[in-house]
């Protein structure tokens, strides 16, 4: 519904039809701060900017309450510092707080605040990647935390890729297999 960049994606007359039509039947919903904060605009509430990892736990038990089984915010657009505040600029965001809640338990997932340009479409490759994880037969947790942790490593081995926000790095876990690409083995006397 918004990019990483804050483009709005989708029209406004359209957010309600997903607010109310959608979201029941979603299994989880991965929204970033500005999604979240326009679903519930749409539903009539008004919600100020998060100052921090409290007020991320309340908006995302909010976004819950509209109805998917279980909810994945987001943090990239909200980093923080060590003590869980909003980093104020660059030099203070150390972490950033991805929080999943199935309405009974809040699971966190921290990662270290990546300063990157190569982070378009993060969203989508971290949705992707929870839905195969369940397909593969993990619970929920064990989903998100393989994705969480493929995205992270897709931005630290991303490379820049002509001007602007560029993609991140799908194929990091690739470099792990016996012959990673690009790699010549030579094998003396043969």
């Amino acid at each position: 519904m918004v990019s990483t960049s804050g483009s709005k994606l989708l029209p406004e007359a359209a957010v309600e039809k997903l607010r109310t039509k959608l979201l029941p039947l979603t299994t989880v919903l991965t929204p970033n701060i500005p999604e979240a904060k326009l679903l519930l605009k749409d539903a009539g509430l008004d919600v100020p900017e998060p100052e921090g990892l409290s007020d991320v736990l309340q908006l995302v038990k909010q976004v819950k309450a509209l109805g998917p089984k279980a909810v994945l915010l987001k943090g990239g657009h909200l980093p923080l510092t060590k003590d869980h505040k909003t980093a104020r600029n660059q030099d203070e965001a150390t972490t950033v707080i991805d929080v999943l809640y199935d309405g009974q338990d809040i699971t966190l997932f921290e990662t270290d605040f990546l300063l990157s340009r190569n982070t378009h479409g993060t969203g989508c490759s971290l949705a992707s990647s929870i839905a195969a994880n369940i397909a593969l037969g993990k619970d929920l947790k064990r989903a998100v935390h393989s994705a969480v942790r493929f995205v992270e490593a897709g931005i630290k081995t991303s490379f820049d890729i002509g001007k602007g926000s560029g993609p991140i790095n799908h194929f990091h876990s690739v470099y792990t297999l016996p012959f990673a690409p690009y790699v010549a083995i030579l094998f003396p006397g043969a």
